[in-house]
């Protein structure tokens, strides 16, 4: 955007149904109208949001799954473990080693949830009524081990029919995360600011406009596409790889659309505002060497900064579009700016 100052701008329950888009959680949609309009910022949101939802889960009851415990025990059960109560001559106590099975609340999708509960604790922009809050719902966790965050451990997280309403609540987590919204210093913590990270908000753009138009546009085939290069030669595999941000395809057309998030829309050359060359260049590309049938438009799809564009083209007879979208607008405007760039 034009400046750091102009992603600001973008209205917090904006930012969250972006997210709930990305994630693919539209149901999620109406918990921001729930949490009201008193909060300050992103992680103020998702942290009232977190609160109403954990509640509905310690009603429901904790996931739990089966681990491994080993104890020295004088009643047997599960397996003996013969080489440890020899090494410890249990036996003379009258007990033996031991490792069995038990169902346990104290298992990796609820330590997540702990420890991102206790960092939110030390935020120091956290709200004090939401740090109360947040603080109250820890102690539901008391029989849950804390672990330190880490991203690598959201990767070994397996979600199933038993407890997928797990989902919302730890990507929730997940983001807080991943997006560097918790920066841990010593013993006090602090928000980053997510949208003051263009390539943050680069990622949640894109990923936001596909599954935008993968949940509003059933009737397109909605993917990332990979485009092979039309070149001849036996070094093929220095060729960079070519992948859309997002195809939608129907029974007649094709519409290829790469997203982008810049601080300027356009590029200043010799005081006269210019598409971003390099972008032009690789949309042609795509173009250039798809070979559907079908007639295909390419489009370069940017969040608006100062005024609306809406450029139409053709080159070497390719449609080409370079659009805008104005996050800052209402929801519904923005909904339906998506839905008009595509179906005009």
């Amino acid at each position: 955007m034009s400046s750091l100052a102009e992603s600001s701008k973008i209205p917090i329950k904006n930012l969250y149904y972006m997210l709930c888009y990305s994630w693919d959680h539209l149901s999620e949609i109406g918990e921001a109208t729930v949490a009201g309009d008193d909060d300050k910022d992103l992680p103020n949101l998702l942290t009232r949001i977190l609160i109403g939802k954990l509640r509905s889960l310690i009603k429901r009851g904790f996931y739990r799954e089966y681990v491994e415990l080993e104890e020295e025990a004088s009643t047997l059960r599960g397996k003996v473990l013969f080489s440890e109560s020899i090494a410890t001559t249990s036996f003379k106590r009258g007990k033996m080693h031991i490792l069995y099975e038990e169902m346990s609340h104290d298992i990796l999708h609820n330590q997540l949830i702990k420890a991102t509960l206790l960092q939110l604790v030390k935020m120091k922009e956290l709200d004090d009524d939401l740090r109360k809050k947040v603080s109250k719902l820890t102690s539901y966790f008391h029989e849950v081990t804390p672990i330190k965050l880490n991203r690598d451990l959201f990767k070994n997280i397996k979600l199933h029919r038993s407890n997928r309403h797990y989902r919302f609540v730890l990507d929730i987590c997940q983001f807080l995360m991943e997006s560097s919204l918790l920066i841990e210093e010593g013993q006090t913590s602090q928000f980053a600011d997510f949208y003051r990270d263009p390539r943050e908000m680069a990622m949640l753009f894109e990923n936001f406009v596909r599954n935008f138009y993968r949940n509003e546009l059933p009737f397109y085939q909605v993917s990332r596409e990979t485009i092979y290069w039309q070149a001849e030669g036996n070094n093929d595999k220095y060729l960079p790889r070519m992948q859309t941000d997002i195809t939608l395809k129907d029974n007649e057309r094709k519409i290829i659309i790469d997203t982008k998030y810049y601080q300027h829309t356009l590029t200043s050359n010799y005081g006269s505002q210019k598409v971003h060359s390099g972008n032009l260049y690789q949309l042609y590309a795509y173009l250039n060497n798809q070979q559907s049938p079908l007639p295909t438009m390419g489009m370069l799809l940017y969040p608006e900064v100062n005024h609306t564009l809406d450029l139409n083209y053709q080159i070497q007879g390719h449609r080409v579009q370079v659009c805008t979208v104005d996050l800052n607008m209402g929801w519904r405007k923005i909904h339906e700016r998506l839905i008009n760039i595509v179906t005009q």
